[in-house]
């Protein structure tokens, strides 16, 4: 698209009506690709949502303000007793019906970048397998292909990129043939982003023809799968409920028919899984109830004083953190855009490089955060529910992000997280597996595809009696 494809006076005058005229500051000295690139941002702007963001965080409020008492969530707990264990199985069978009846889709967040990872691609590229070093988006691939092949259903796997992303993330599947799930069934859809503002609400330049723009957070997925026309198309295949989760999960369990199926027994429009905190820091949000409905509050807003807090017992009160997986009800979120977008946005100071007055970069000091971001959480769809269900789930079965270069979260802790798994598999198939005496750990890699086992089922005519101290294992 070239400059003549827009009109540059019109949408001047646009931006000056709503206090961005500054954007055309360096117009006239732009080549012809420039002042297109530039227009074409501006075009897709939502002024009235920019005008009202700034209205609230800027020259009001800095944080949206609710109030009403906050206290722990009560959740489906891990089942001990007998009747805990036969409503699991009760719910097992719901979700598995569910999928069997092609109701369930299973839907993706991919739109951050490897950096933290040292890989200038999408997260989704990262080789994560401990032996075969086979990529998040491969591992995530062959679940959905193990649920299909098991309730032969033909799942639909939907994914949600960023303009970082997408570009990569699509020629790399398409390298890959989607990994054995065909074209036709997955579908690609890219989330909108928002321009960073200044302390007086002005948009940011991040060069003179580039606006600072970034995604609208983890939440934003709700209005992309809308907008992209996705809940339409899932609509028209009978897919009534939707398995999400982030790309930076090795572990989690996708469509687990448990979850799906309290879901579905509930007739609820999101549920949410949780897993107990490490300890009252662990950087995640914590489910909690609110005006009778549940909420997550982000580790940064809730008060140390509640953080900290425990029962009579020692325990953490507020102790089960979101791990974001959740299930959602088509028609709820078609409901959350029928009139709009409905998530509230949050506010996020960042330190951003930006083009000053001058038109040369902005010298940033150390700690300035000149920048604030708009962002929406996926977890606040809870606070538009009328019905909802929340679960505990084991973090050892269900939840390890690969977030961090090194330390908690990184692939080093991934992969560790990973073999542990599948060692629990084999030795409950009468596996002898090596470990290390002083400490307990393996000392062996082992792999296994999920083609070969989802849950550790079907393990007993295929794994080794003993493993050899040092070797590698990969079915």
């Amino acid at each position: 698209m070239s400059e003549v494809d827009y009109d540059p006076a019109a949408l001047c005058t646009m931006a000056t009506a709503h206090g961005q005229g500054h954007l055309f500051n360096f117009f006239d000295e732009l080549p012809e690709a420039g002042r297109a690139r530039l227009l074409k941002q501006i075009d897709s702007l939502e002024f009235s949502v920019v005008d009202r963001l700034i209205a609230q965080f800027i020259h009001g409020a800095n944080q949206l303000a609710e109030g009403g008492r906050i206290d722990p969530a009560e959740v489906i707990t891990i089942p001990a007793t007998p009747e805990e264990k036969k409503a699991e199985q009760e719910a097992r069978e719901a979700g598995e019906a569910a999928f069997r009846e092609g109701r369930v889709g299973c839907f993706l967040v991919a739109g951050g970048q490897g950096t933290r990872l040292g890989i200038q691609a999408p997260k989704g590229t990262f080789e994560i397998g401990p032996v075969t070093e086979r990529s998040l988006y491969q591992l995530h691939a062959e679940k959905i292909l193990a649920l299909r092949r098991r309730y032969q259903a033909a799942i639909p796997w939907l994914i949600m990129t960023s303009d970082a992303t997408d570009e990569q993330t699509c020629a790399f599947l398409a390298e890959h043939k989607c990994f054995g799930l065909g074209t036709d069934t997955v579908r690609i859809f890219k989330q909108a982003n928002m321009p960073a503002v200044d302390s007086q609400g002005r948009i940011l330049l991040q060069a003179k023809d580039e606006l600072a723009l970034s995604p609208n957070g983890h939440g934003g997925a709700i209005k992309a799968i809308y907008d992209s026309g996705t809940v339409h198309w899932l609509k028209r295949q009978g897919v009534d409920t939707l398995s999400y989760f982030q790309v930076d999960n090795v572990l989690v369990k996708i469509g687990d028919p448990v979850f799906i199926g309290h879901h579905v027994l509930e007739r609820a429009q999101v549920s949410v899984k949780v897993c107990r905190k490490r300890d009252w820091q662990e950087r995640v949000g914590s489910l909690c109830w609110r005006n009778g409905r549940f909420c997550v509050i982000e580790y940064s807003d809730l008060p140390e004083s509640l953080a900290k807090e425990t029962d009579e017992q020692g325990a953490l009160k507020f102790c089960q953190g979101s791990i974001a997986i959740h299930v959602f009800d088509v028609g709820f979120i078609e409901e959350l855009n029928r009139a709009g977008f409905q998530l509230p946005y949050h506010k996020a100071q960042k330190a951003l490089p930006c083009v000053g007055p001058d038109g040369n970069l902005a010298v940033l000091q150390p700690g300035e955060k000149n920048a604030i971001k708009f962002e929406s959480y996926i977890f606040d769809t809870l606070s538009y529910a009328q019905r909802a269900v929340a679960m505990e789930t084991p973090r050892e079965e269900d939840f390890s992000p690969v977030k961090n270069a090194e330390g908690e979260d990184s692939p080093a802790t991934a992969r560790r997280d990973l073999m542990e798994l599948y060692a629990r598999w084999l030795e409950a198939a009468g596996t002898k597996v090596p470990r290390k005496k002083a400490d307990g750990a393996l000392n062996c890699r082992i792999e296994i595809s999920p083609l070969t086992s989802l849950e550790g089922e079907g393990l007993e005519g295929v794994a080794p009696k003993k493993i050899k101290a040092r070797s590698d294992v990969v079915l």
